[in-house]
């Protein structure tokens, strides 16, 4: 428990997140605006998308509150390293931004207290969102053996290749190891 003069959600939040620090306050407080503003609730599917430009401990208040996640695919990241989170209805695409102005440090009681437009810029906007998620076939990657979606896959040399044994090292991160897929060790020129 965080504390008896925090409210529950943000209780939730501390849980899911592990520990109670400044970053879940902002993303506590930004969710909560932005969904007021929007008139909405926590997503129970894919009808909130939030767009998050930084990887902080504010996106855990992201996920719990408005029910955006990677895997229902209604969590977006753009790695800019800003406190800037915009939540966007679907199908409309009408969107509110909320973005943390600079300032002295605060307590977390003043976060919580704080009046909105200490903390933030609020900003009414439209999204063009991207189409709701969906399952795609898999395929073998024929390098490493891997199953990879069919749709992030790319031709080299008339081979299907994964994005990391396609890039041969273009990012320098490790490829994944070497393996003959079983239906290549039996086919011809295997």
């Amino acid at each position: 428990m965080v504390s008896p003069r925090y409210p529950r959600d943000l209780e939730q939040v501390v849980k899911f997140h592990g520990h109670f620090c400044g970053g879940i306050l902002l993303g506590y407080r930004a969710v909560k605006v932005a969904l007021e503003r929007l008139g909405t609730r926590r997503a129970e599917d894919e009808e909130v998308v939030a767009v998050v430009e930084n990887d902080s401990c504010a996106v855990d208040a992201v996920q719990v509150l408005a029910g955006c996640t990677f895997g229902k695919g209604n969590l977006i990241f753009r790695d800019y390293g800003k406190h800037v989170y915009t939540f966007a209805l679907r199908p409309s695409g009408r969107a509110v931004r909320v973005s943390r102005k600079p300032g002295r440090h605060l307590t977390p009681e003043q976060v919580l207290s704080a009046r909105v437009d200490e903390l933030f810029w609020v900003d009414e906007t439209t999204l063009k969102l991207p189409a709701p998620a969906s399952i795609q076939e898999s395929v073998t990657c024929e390098r490493c053996g891997e199953p990879v979606m069919a749709t992030r896959t790319r031709s080299r040399a008339g081979r299907t290749l994964c994005i990391p044994c396609a890039s041969r090292g273009a990012n320098r991160e490790k490829r994944p190891p070497f393996r003959i897929p079983r239906h290549a060790r039996h086919g011809a020129g295997a």
